[in-house]
């Protein structure tokens, strides 16, 4: 069974997100610790929430893992990547585990 990982970082008064050090640094320690492990990985920068409405997140990443022991396993790796958080955003993140139903 296919399942993914998807860290969410929503847009709230006075939050920050410094997108360029997200994908040329972060990107990198993601996938040195967490990649052996990734089957895909998507980010996409949020843009808007529907016409006229602002975007309610800065970004999501979805992951997604063979199984659950690949799950398992990036979590456990995943350190470095959690502690780098705070050097590109000053937002707590929401993190959604679930089956990839299609």
């Amino acid at each position: 069974m296919t399942l993914s990982l998807q860290v969410l970082y929503p847009v709230s008064e006075g939050s920050t997100f410094d997108f360029d050090y997200y994908t040329n640094t972060h990107f990198g320690i993601v996938g040195e610790h967490m990649g052996p492990h990734v089957a895909d990985m998507v980010i996409t920068k949020g843009l808007a929430g529907g016409p006229d409405v602002p975007a309610g997140y800065h970004a999501v990443a979805t992951i997604t893992f063979a199984d659950q022991s690949k799950l398992d396993a990036a979590l456990a790796a995943a350190g470095p990547a959690l502690e780098d958080i705070p050097n590109f955003t000053n937002v707590q993140p929401q993190m959604l585990i679930g089956e990839v139903i299609s």
